[in-house]
């Protein structure tokens, strides 16, 4: 067999005119090839759960990757995975991604960025977006430094613009009420937030906790009963079950004030909100300097400044309800 081999080696040298033969073209064909095969990057892209603000990150990011050069089918693939608001799929996605020495993880919301980070332990960077509280998730420390090989975006709420705002719709309430997940440490953080500044604007904060979707029905209904209005946080869980609060709220006959555009295109009356398609596109332009060379921790968090006035002319209407006239000018209708 070695002969044969040999023989057939020495006729490719002698006969390089013959395809497949070791020809010049053919091995700079190949060599293109490895190339373009070593120049290609894996970005791992866990979501946590399947919801327009964070469907809007994830768009957002892979534009933001793009404009800094990196193009998908191009030069990078995506490994996107959805966790479906589950505990054990997040960390399983996490621990996969990890597992295949992905090039870069992107971890969409805190229970999947927190999953992510631990997951990579250090050898791949994790950028993260969509993360209310970096800090209270011990994914930065309080200077804004990263704690280790991570860095990304925060979704921090606009909290007293939200409260001003409420109460030029409801000159006459006193009670906000919010749904929130136990283990989230970004809707703790903004609960505790809420309730340091709601004083000021003359509101009491009632907050009812839940630890998985199926609690979420009863929760709302019984929370719905005692407030004036409900103010709904960046809670993951409580996003995706979004349309049972606002049942709740519209058989209680109050309203759902949002936190984001896409909870107000979805029925919820107005918000104080970002835009998360920006905030993605600011992930993705950080991730890109990762892949160029920068150490993720060495690059602090950032976090969005720029917030809009959502309404939802409709939601509104069914309501009795009519958008401030000092209000007006800035508003946007979520269509």
């Amino acid at each position: 067999m070695k002969k044969f081999i040999s023989f057939v080696a020495a006729a490719c040298l002698t006969m390089g005119m013959f395809t497949g033969c070791g020809s010049t073209e053919t091995n700079q064909s190949v060599s293109e090839s490895n190339n373009a095969a070593e120049d290609m990057v894996t970005v791992g892209i866990g979501q946590f759960a399947p919801h327009g603000s964070l469907d809007n990150c994830v768009e957002g990011f892979k534009l933001g990757m793009a404009e800094a050069g990196y193009v998908e089918g191009e030069n990078v693939t995506y490994d996107f995975q959805n966790a479906q608001a589950d505990m054990a799929n997040t960390n399983q996605i996490a621990q996969s991604m990890a597992a295949n020495k992905v090039d870069l993880i992107c971890g969409v919301a805190t229970p999947m960025a927190q999953a992510c980070y631990n997951a990579a332990n250090g050898a791949i960077p994790v950028i993260y977006t969509a993360v209310t509280d970096p800090v209270a998730a011990q994914l930065a420390n309080e200077d804004g430094t990263s704690t280790g090989n991570t860095t990304g975006t925060s979704d921090k709420l606009a909290v007293e613009a939200q409260l001003e705002m409420i109460r030029k719709f409801m000159p006459d309430a006193k009670k906000i009420g919010i749904l929130y997940t136990t283990s989230e440490a970004n809707s703790i953080s903004a609960i505790a937030e809420y309730k340091e500044l709601a004083p000021g604007y003359g509101f009491e904060i009632a907050d009812s906790g839940i630890s998985q979707t199926s609690d979420i029905p009863l929760a709302a209904a019984d929370l719905a009963g005692k407030v004036d209005c409900i103010s709904n946080l960046t809670d993951n869980t409580v996003v995706s079950a979004l349309a049972t609060v606002l049942d709740a709220a519209d058989k209680a006959k109050i309203p759902v004030f949002g936190s984001e555009i896409e909870q107000v295109k979805n029925g919820c009356v107005a918000a104080e909100g970002l835009d998360y398609v920006a905030l993605g596109k600011q992930t993705g332009a950080m991730a890109a300097r990762v892949l160029k060379g920068e150490k993720a921790e060495d690059i602090p968090f950032e976090t969005i400044t720029e917030y809009s006035l959502y309404i939802n002319s409709a939601a509104l209407e069914s309501l009795g309800m009519t958008c401030p006239e000092d209000l007006k000018a800035t508003a946007s209708e979520a269509e």
